[in-house]
């Protein structure tokens, strides 16, 4: 969560272009195709998170790492293998990096999408823990994008996802957004399967963090891909970025002080 230098600003416009479909193809999606899924399957979700001042110098880039298992018996979906690790030089070297057990087997049904903003959703989960929570929201957010809006996308055509304006963070505070997009721009191939790719982009949003620690209000701005198989409406491949400026208090500080914080997430088959 997120200002966007002009080179960001030129690197988007190219994301985001449009492409003119070959002749002799059915350019609409097949919105009765359903997510074929035979058995547990496991994504790894990597997201960097980059610590930075307001002058883009570094401070800290913090790497959270997890699996996601999803097809389990009973719809359920598990959680395995959280790790953090950081450096101080920006680069991908990072030391031993540390489990996160509370979060070992965390399990829900997968149609517990609502339920994942509520308070008691995220048991034994610490009170500071929010880039833990953003693993299970993201990818949340990344399947609800990717395999639930197909009978809405049109090529080349923003789909503005409506009632979207507020979601509150299960007690930890609430994300106001302005305006989520999502655009079909073609097909592409990902791990030999023939995919939808599906932009998605929300630019000013506000969002608001309140917990036992600190408080923040900044501005967040987050777009990314995702890559959609057109047989099994499995993810294979997304992207994440999203930039984050905002005033931080720590409770043990009379003043707060203006934080960045740049980060940039994948999530993949990992092969298990």
């Amino acid at each position: 969560m997120r200002t966007i230098a002009i080179t960001g600003l030129l690197a988007l416009a190219s994301a985001f272009g449009q492409t003119a479909p070959p002749a002799g193809r059915d350019w609409t999606l097949p919105s009765s195709l359903a997510v074929k899924q035979d058995g547990p399957q496991t994504w790894r979700f990597t997201c960097d998170y980059y610590h930075l001042d307001t002058k883009g110098h570094l401070a800290s880039r913090v790497r959270y790492s997890a699996l996601y298992t999803r097809g389990l018996p009973g719809d359920a979906v598990r959680w395995s293998d959280v790790t953090v690790a950081s450096n101080t030089d920006g680069s991908d070297k990072f030391p031993a990096a540390e489990k996160r057990e509370f979060m070992e087997g965390f399990s829900y049904p997968h149609t517990s999408d609502k339920d994942m903003l509520k308070p008691g959703f995220f048991r034994g989960f610490p009170p500071m823990a929010m880039q833990e929570r953003n693993l299970v929201w993201d990818t949340e957010m990344i399947e609800a994008f990717g395999q639930t809006q197909f009978e809405n996308l049109k090529l080349n055509t923003p789909y503005h996802v409506p009632d979207t304006a507020d979601v509150e963070l299960a007690g930890m505070g609430s994300f106001h957004h302005k305006d989520l997009q999502l655009i079909w721009t073609g097909i592409s191939k990902r791990n030999g399967q023939e995919c939808a790719l599906i932009d998605y982009r929300a630019f000013f949003n506000q969002l608001d963090i309140s917990n036992p620690a600190l408080t923040l209000t900044g501005l967040s701005h987050y777009w990314g891909q995702i890559w959609v198989s057109l047989t099994t409406k499995r993810i294979e491949y997304a992207t994440l970025y999203e930039d984050v400026l905002g005033e931080m208090k720590l409770q043990s500080q009379e003043k707060p002080m203006t934080i960045s914080v740049f980060r940039i997430g994948t999530f993949e088959p990992s092969g298990k």
